[in-house]
């Protein structure tokens, strides 16, 4: 006889406290509940501990999903946790999508397949080291002053919808339903940014209108007793989450002052960590990682990794850490120096963690995997056919005109990422050198008329510029959106520029060109033009290239060591940004899920330098810790 304790103690909006036991003497039903007696789980009516690893299905092409789920059953894990992007899945208000890389349903399919519990994370926000905590930008352009992550009914009304949505759809997949879904979190890491009960009730009453019994509510926060008191709340499984240099005992008593009884829980367990552009890559060393798992899991807890797999920010997804003193923007790689490296290979932490879980449970019947074979298609000579600022180039990827007194956002340009060239005419006199100062969100390449006379940086602090001799009659200012802040206070991260001035004499009026680069089929049948390497004086450019895959297509990477900063296509798909000169990132990744057999079609919208050699190389080992000098050796030819 089996039985199976479910303990729900609901207050808030749910009204009175209800505590729910079924005893089934029969049948067990599927099902996944807290066993609070014998400080255990209980999946479908017996004692279970899960050991996940997190994977998000935006982060890799679907093609490869069944491939990195297969190696995570494969290292012992019996479940997986995944968020759900927002921002991905309703890009616009009248907009969802939910198919190709968006498709949750496949890939729960497929978790489910490969005998994987899931823990799905779908937020709202979710931080994840996406752009704006994959919250969809839209949010701060139809309320400017909205309050993020609070039960403000103007962002409320847009969380509901959200979540109605996707529960509604994961609802057969939930385990009560014979599906593999067996916790869902309420909101992600609340106590780390503020204390608004009203608000995880609200969050909690939505999902449990559609979840009921089905599945366990659960969150997760810091191991402090702060961020517990403020992010968790009665009728959700209060976890902790900390890394290898946290104490495990003192972590888990502080997950006991909120829960006294249930299994332990470490939400998220760090084998890795991020990296932001211009600072060393991130590493956390095997041994300290498989010993403090064996600790956990000799203490009887369930852990999920965080990161197991951490694959790629294709496009314009990366987000940033800081705040108004201080903006980190991060990689295009999220590697993390998980135990599956960005194309899915194993590590000798995979391994190590592989011997500790099988210490606990059973390994699965399935193959070690193996490093794949990847591909060597050597250099690939770049012709400009292009640039940005020539009445051509406006017309292909100017989606968004506008004039007007003040400079507007990249929201209120309705324009999601990348790049807006601001314009404004010079007064006709002016001491030399002037002093232009402009409060940039988050890096501008300035020009007068079109030649660049310098940069001015959200990350260095540069927001003032000398301008010798500034004879010329328009200001430009080409500013870039490196990634909106995904942590922290400072959510609401408009970006663009503000506050412009020439010797404190305000500049305008203004024109406006949102440029989006997510179509460059305009460039498709340009023929080539004439143009120096260097430094891009007047301008980016964009340049094409082809090369030959023979034979079925390899995961390869593409070495950007020399270039200056941009972001590349393979066949119509973003890579994402580069940037050799700030580093330690020199490669992106191409899967060859991207590639096709015979020619293919490499284009870069360069913002600031190419090399002499014009070439960027596609090689078999990836640089994302590259530690030299990454400058412009083969010297800086005007153009």
């Amino acid at each position: 006889m089996w039985s199976v304790l479910l303990a729900l103690t609901l207050t808030g909006a749910l009204g009175e406290v209800v505590n729910v036991h079924v005893n089934n003497n029969t049948k067990l039903n599927l099902s996944f509940d807290v066993d609070y007696e014998n400080d255990q789980f209980l999946l479908d009516g017996r004692p279970f501990r899960y050991v996940s690893g997190s994977f998000h299905y935006f982060r890799s092409p679907r093609q490869y999903w069944r491939d990195r789920l297969r190696k995570m059953r494969a290292a012992g894990l019996n479940a997986i946790s995944t968020y759900v992007e927002w921002s991905l899945h309703q890009p616009s208000e009248t907009e969802w999508r939910w198919t190709g890389e968006a498709d949750l349903i496949e890939f729960l399919n497929i978790a489910q397949e490969e005998d994987l519990l899931v823990l799905l994370r779908p937020g709202p926000y979710i931080c994840a080291e996406r752009d704006f905590g994959g919250l969809p930008y839209w949010l701060l352009t139809r309320v400017p002053d909205i309050k993020l992550r609070t039960n403000d009914p103007r962002y409320m009304r847009y969380v509901e919808i959200y979540l109605n949505e996707v529960l509604t759809r994961v609802r057969p997949y939930l385990r009560g339903n014979g599906g593999p879904i067996i916790m869902i979190q309420v909101e992600n890491e609340y106590g780390s940014y503020a204390c608004d009960r009203d608000y995880l009730y609200r969050l909690r009453d939505i999902m449990w209108k559609i979840i009921g019994t089905k599945a366990l509510l659960y969150t997760t926060d810091g191991n402090s007793a702060s961020m517990l008191r403020c992010g968790s709340i009665p009728g959700a499984y209060a976890t902790v989450d900390f890394g290898t240099a946290a104490n495990v005992t003192k972590s888990f008593e502080i997950m006991r002052l909120y829960e006294p009884r249930g299994p332990f829980v470490n939400s998220e367990y760090y084998p890795g960590w991020l990296t932001h552009w211009e600072e060393p890559f991130q590493r956390v060393r095997s041994e300290a990682v498989a010993k403090t798992l064996d600790e956990m899991l000799s203490l009887g807890a369930s852990v999920n990794m965080y990161m197991f797999y951490g694959g790629t920010n294709f496009g314009f997804t990366a987000g940033a850490n800081g705040g108004e003193v201080t903006y980190l923007p991060q990689l295009t790689s999220y590697d993390y120096d998980a135990p599956l490296t960005e194309a899915g290979d194993p590590t000798p932490k995979y391994f190590e963690i592989r011997d500790v879980i099988s210490k606990y449970l059973p390994l699965p019947n399935v193959s070690v995997p193996t490093a794949s074979p990847k591909g060597d298609y050597g250099p690939i000579l770049l012709t400009p056919v292009l640039r940005l600022f020539t009445p051509q180039g406006r017309e292909s990827f100017a989606t968004v005109v506008v004039q007007a007194s003040e400079p507007q956002s990249f929201e209120a340009l309705g324009l999601p990422h990348w790049l807006v060239l601001y314009e404004a005419d010079l007064p006709a006199n002016y001491s030399d050198p002037a002093l232009l100062h402009a409060l940039v969100r988050d890096r501008a390449l300035v020009y007068v008329d079109s030649n660049l006379i310098g940069t001015l940086s959200r990350t260095n602090n540069i927001y003032d510029m000398s301008l010798e001799q500034p004879y010329g009659r328009t200001l430009r200012l080409l500013v870039e959106n490196q990634g909106r802040l995904n942590y922290g206070s400072g959510l609401r991260d408009f970006k663009g520029v503000s506050a412009v001035t020439l010797n404190n004499i305000s500049l305008g009026p203004w024109r406006m060109l949102g440029l989006r680069i997510d179509d460059i089929s305009p460039i498709r049948f340009l023929p080539s033009i004439s143009m120096a390497s260097g430094t891009l004086r007047n301008g980016p450019v964009i340049l094409r290239g082809n090369f030959t895959v023979s034979g079925q297509p390899m995961d390869t990477y593409l070495n950007t060591i020399g270039w200056g900063k941009g972001v590349a296509f393979v066949n119509g798909q973003n890579l994402g940004r580069y940037w050799p000169l700030a580093g330690p990132q020199m490669t992106l990744y191409v899967p060859a899920s991207f590639m096709r057999t015979g020619e293919n079609e490499l284009v870069l919208m360069e913002l600031e330098y190419v090399p002499n050699s014009w070439k960027m190389k596609l090689q078999a080992t990836p640089i994302l810790d590259y530690k030299g000098q990454s400058s412009n050796s083969e010297g800086d030819s005007s153009n």
